[in-house]
């Protein structure tokens, strides 16, 4: 017979209708927008009165303590919109266009992204737009502060994770590279490049512990500002600052609203001088005790054989023995299938109004004589216990069997032995990357689907990932862009299980299933909010079972069966010449003659055939000598006694009272999901505000141009700018290569809001006047910085801008010329932060021009065209050349096939790093998208792809440092 087709998986994604976010400008909207919204809003969190509760002190609290905590909140730009069902339904359209097949037209999952109108799109802060996922590269502290008061976030988020550095070293929190989580202390090739790092190391870390409990406290105080009144915070730290961290959240949450502090252990332990450490600590508080929302997780109940309620075995038979010696000492391995039990009491203290006597496989007990009644009902309860195998007989008495399974799990305790296995299996791609697996049972715990979770520490996006994973929504930030990068990857190719959810036709028939009623057929509209279909384990009761009147209606359907494979198995013994020994019942120890006529009367009164078997005499296993219509007979009989039973057993799991795992709802086989839409964005690109040494605010825009007042001159910091300056005046602008380098033959302040100094260089023979821009000490620079600073260098009659720069945004890489005057990007040597020590790691090129994308659009016939990245483009300032570099040094390269210059839409994405995000993916989807397709995520080359009908295609570039560059192109 011909194999049936497996029919294709079907790819689906997550919505979270119901929700909604604030519209937010996109980095193209930046410069439309009112100057009220641009301008940081300035926020004052209250800190608790040190006089209410014991506090930790440390060195500069009691200063910034009589004031409140002043934090700006900048606006946010959406620099990314993704959607990563795009690129797999990309890739399915030209598998199956490969194959020949007919496929049905993809609909442009962009084309209602936000759910606005026209008008509205640009009129931030001002209206609700369709909920998308957050990833957000900034300082947490604006970024939490930007949330609770711009878009109405405060007290909207159910669970916080989190995960600090554990220490105050600074190599071994940071990675350097998307490309190797090998970071070691002091390595000069292994420094972070990130000014924000770097920031956070010296103007926070800078006073070793005194400045991370600052750090601490300050983060946590905006944090618990955004939680919902049942939300929970955990904080994931190491056993060097546990007690510290303890302290400190008992000040700022309240010690009424500790929780616990969880052991969670790790993979592998770090030897010290007495015991190797191999545990971390999650301290657990929440934001009001008295509204927690709480979802018990739990684990497998333990049993010891021979104790608790594993003494007695129930076998396969039905037949029942005490655990053996063997298996409780010995360890020897009880029957397969064997139930451990434990024979509980069945009567109660006093007497019941009348006798009440009850008969069981030919003995009969009544409590009455002894001052007692039966616990369950009588007699219809006791029936039913009877009928479900559950009555026990002893020497003299009924009792209870109490199975070890009918409560087979117990919630989870403080102490986690079981994550570090989770742990381990995870593909690590970041240096300091958290286990989804403790993660996931923060999140379960304390949230339900459709909730919202933050990660003010997004590291290689393990919160963000499994959030996803259990259709919450999510909001994860982070300092570091090669953090932000690789968690990018990381959701754009993630698999998940697509689980049932209880609002959709397959949930309602599936909760119909499992509980035994009639499915719903109310309207669904696939809420998520409604939760998902959870195996559950019951909760199984005596008093459960002696009211569960289905037992009976099961009994009625199943005997009829049971009794003629009974009958028909004496018929086929009658005149059996071998006796037959019966082990239990009224009968025990007394043999049945097959040979004999009439009946015997058991020690209940009833009647039992001569020459034939009752049901609970039965042997599961016939002897050797019985005849092959009998051994016939015994299979049809325990056929219909096991049918009978499973259902009676199905029907007490039913009805009795049951825990959901919500660690385990059903899967639906035929779908696979990936990651909901989410956008990628970013702080307010200029004009942010820093702390100097002692902690005063400052601009930092203003530090840049010389406009903010050098410090005295015992301090160890020069004036920014001014230290800027002479470096470049003896290192000069370097390229690539040595002979490229731009010499200055003189470098002099120069009066402007934008240029700060000209430099005088020679171009050939020729002497050349360069304009000099300086950037924010801790910021980026975006285009309209550029826009104006070259404007100002034309009217003052400069050949030439150089810009000097941290880092640049995306937007800013196809800005290289304004009328006459060129544009050179010259990105600074991180060493310029640091002084001290960290600046001895110098590599020697203080100042590099800044190189941009060699991209070429070629033309695919039928209409289409297709793009390719040859490398990076870097300019030789003293031939006047571009030469590309190559890719080696590119991670991952996006294009939007349709730029509408109002969002960067991620149609198309390319991995040319190490990683392979898609590899699960390809796994679960190789019968539905051809492996060509799969090798095309890692090419320099996209597929093929219709010309836009905007005119315009945009592609963005980002190294394995996180550097970003974005150019657009007609098309």
């Amino acid at each position: 017979m011909a194999k049936k087709p497996k029919k294709p998986l079907e790819v689906e994604a997550l919505k979270h209708e119901a929700a909604t976010r604030k519209n937010i400008p996109t980095a193209e909207f930046e410069s439309v927008m009112r100057a009220e919204d641009k301008t940081p809003i300035q926020l004052a969190y209250e800190r608790r009165n040190p006089d209410l509760d014991p506090q930790l002190v440390w060195r500069g609290k009691d200063v910034v303590d009589w004031s409140d905590l002043i934090v700006h909140a900048p606006p946010l730009y959406i620099q990314e919109k993704v959607h990563p069902k795009v690129i797999i339904d990309d890739l399915k359209r030209v598998s199956k266009a490969r194959a020949a097949e007919a496929h049905p037209a993809m609909p442009d999952l962009f084309a209602d992204f936000n759910g606005l109108d026209l008008e509205a799109k640009t009129e931030f802060y001002a209206h609700d737009q369709h909920w998308s996922n957050r990833m957000i590269s900034g300082d947490s502290l604006s970024v939490m502060a930007s949330l609770a008061e711009r878009e109405g976030l405060r007290g909207q988020v159910q669970c916080i994770y989190f995960d600090p550095p554990y220490g105050i070293k600074f190599n071994s929190n940071f990675q350097w590279s998307t490309t190797s989580r090998d970071v070691k202390d002091g390595a000069k090739d292994h420094i972070t490049r990130e000014p924000e790092q770097v920031r956070a190391f010296r103007d926070t870390w800078r006073d070793g512990i005194h400045s991370y409990l600052t750090y601490l406290r300050d983060r946590l105080t905006v944090a618990r500002d955004l939680l919902h009144e049942s939300g929970s915070i955990f904080v994931q730290i190491g056993d060097e600052n546990v007690h510290r961290v303890r302290a400190l959240m008992d000040e700022v949450f309240g010690e009424e609203n500790a929780i616990s502090t969880l052991v969670v252990q790790k993979t592998y332990g770090f030897s010290a001088n007495a015991v190797s450490n191999v545990a971390d600590y999650i301290v657990w508080f929440c934001k009001n005790k008295e509204r927690l929302k709480v979802r018990p997780i739990y684990r497998e109940k333990p049993f010891e054989l021979g104790s608790g309620n594993a003494t007695w075995l129930l076998l396969n038979d039905f037949s029942y023995r005490s655990v053996s010696v063997k298996e409780k000492d010995e360890g020897q391995a009880i029957p397969s299938g064997a139930r451990p039990y434990n024979p509980d009491n069945l009567i109660s203290q006093g007497r019941a109004s009348e006798p009440q006597p009850y008969s069981y496989r030919g003995i009969i007990q009544d409590p009455w004589p002894k001052n007692s009644h039966w616990k369950p009902n009588y007699s219809a309860g006791i029936q039913r216990l009877a009928r479900s195998e559950r009555l026990h007989l002893a020497s003299n008495s009924f009792r209870y069997r109490r199975f070890h399974s009918d409560s087979g799990v117990l919630p989870i305790s403080n102490i986690w032995t079981d994550t570090g296995t989770g742990n381990f299996t995870d593909d690590k791609i970041y240096v300091v990357q958290t286990g989804s697996k403790t993660v996931e049972r923060c999140i379960l715990m304390t949230t339900d689907p459709g909730d919202l979770v933050l990660d003010p520490t997004c590291g290689s996006g393990t919160t963000a990932y499994v959030a996803e994973q259990w259709g919450r929504r999510w909001i994860t930030i982070d300092t570091s862009r090669v953090a932000i990068a690789l968690a990018r990857s990381r959701l754009m190719g993630a698999r998940y299980p697509y689980y049932l959810l209880a609002d959709s036709p397959e949930g309602q028939h599936k909760e119909g299933e499992v509980t035994r009623q009639v499915p719903k057929t109310t309207p669904t509209r696939g809420d998520i909010r409604h939760g998902f279909v959870y195996e559950r384990v019951p909760h199984i009761t005596l008093k459960s079972i002696a009211n569960n009147a289905e037992i009976d209606v099961i009994w009625d359907q199943k005997q009829p069966a049971v009794d003629a494979a009974r009958a028909a198995l004496n018929a086929a013994l009658k005149g059996h010449g071998t006796p037959f020994k019966v082990e239990t019942g009224g009968r025990a120890g007394k043999t049945i003659d097959f040979r004999q006529m009439g009946e015997v009367s058991l020690p209940s009164g009833e009647a039992a055939p001569a020459a034939g078997f009752m049901e609970w005499e039965i042997p599961r296993a016939a002897p050797d000598q019985w005849p092959a219509p009998a051994k016939k007979a015994l299979a049809q009989f325990w056929d219909a006694r096991i049918a009978r039973q499973r259902e009676i057993d199905a029907s007490i799991a039913a009805k009795a009272e049951f825990e959901y795992l919500y660690d385990k709802p059903y899967v639906d086989n035929g779908r696979v999901r990936v990651a909901g839409p989410f956008t990628v964005e970013s702080l307010s690109p200029h004009r942010t505000l820093a702390v100097d040494w002692d902690d005063e605010l400052i601009d930092t825009l203003a530090a840049a141009e010389g406009r903010y007042g050098a410090p005295g001159k015992d301090d160890i910091v020069t004036d920014f700018a001014h230290m800027i300056l002479e470096n470049l005046k003896t290192a000069g602008v370097q390229q690539a290569h040595k002979e490229d380098r731009i010499t200055f033959t003189s470098l002099t302040g120069w009066p402007g809001n934008f240029i700060c100094a000209e430099g005088v260089f020679m171009e050939g023979d020729k002497q050349r006047r360069a304009g000099v821009f300086i950037g924010p000490e801790f910021g980026t620079v975006s285009r309209p910085d550029l826009v104006a600073a070259a404007r100002e260098a034309g009217d003052a009659g400069f050949d030439v801008l150089i810009a000097c720069a941290f880092n640049y945004d995306a937007h800013s890489a196809e800005f290289d010329k304004l009328g006459r005057v060129p544009v050179l990007k010259a990105r600074m040597n991180p060493d310029l932060h640091m002084g001290g020590d960290l600046k001895s790691t110098a590599t020697g090129n203080l100042f590099v021009i800044f190189g941009e994308p060699d991209i070429k659009i070629e033309d695919a016939g039928d209409g289409m065209i297709r793009v390719r990245v040859y490398g990076v483009d870097v300019f030789k300032p003293q031939t006047g050349e571009v030469v590309s570099e190559g890719t080696d040094g590119i991670a991952l390269w996006m294009l939007d096939t349709d730029y509408n210059e109002e969002s960067f839409f991620v149609r198309h994405a390319y991995f040319l790093g190490a990683n392979d995000p898609y590899k699960a993916l390809k796994t679960t989807l190789k019968a539905e998208i051809d492996e060509e397709a799969w090798e095309s995520l890692h090419s320099d080359t996209s597929r093929p792809f219709p010309k836009p009908k905007s005119g315009r295609i945009a592609v963005k570039v980002i190294n394995h440092l996180g550097d970003e560059v974005m150019k657009v192109f007609s098309a």
